[in-house]
């Protein structure tokens, strides 16, 4: 569940926005009191919408595209950092989280920053970012 003590913008498409508003309203026009607790948390996601690109400058924030290389085995990867939960149904691209491990580690990070951080496994690992481009 989301910290409705929160004042952190949360990224979303506008897909996802939508999808939020239609919830929040199908639960208020049933009178539910049992989906409250969900009814606070899409009160809070939508109050803190941030919808739309992000600007292509090379930082590494959520709502991004970002591609990392891995120093130990010289992988790439690329992924959406963001909410699996906020991204239109059928996106073709993996999801990490901006808290997990590796999302906290790059985040405010720039393109070209190599940074270091310890897998949920307990290994320490070195990413270099390789690109950071808005998600559409």
């Amino acid at each position: 569940m989301t910290d409705v003590t929160s004042t952190q913008p949360v990224w979303m498409t506008p897909a996802a926005l939508a999808a939020l508003e239609s919830e929040l309203e199908q639960l208020t026009a049933g009178g539910d009191e049992a989906a409250q607790a969900r009814v606070l948390e899409l009160r809070d996601l939508i109050r803190r919408a941030e919808v739309g690109a992000k600007p292509d400058d090379g930082v590494v924030e959520a709502g991004m595209r970002i591609t990392v290389r891995f120093h130990s085995d010289d992988s790439v990867e690329t992924f959406l950092l963001g909410s699996r939960d906020l991204v239109q149904a059928g996106a073709d691209i993996d999801v990490y989280s901006p808290t997990s491990p590796l999302g906290s580690a790059i985040d405010g990070h720039h393109v070209g920053d190599e940074v270091s951080f310890t897998a949920p496994n307990g290994v320490d690992l070195t990413v270099t970012i390789v690109a950071a481009t808005p998600f559409a």
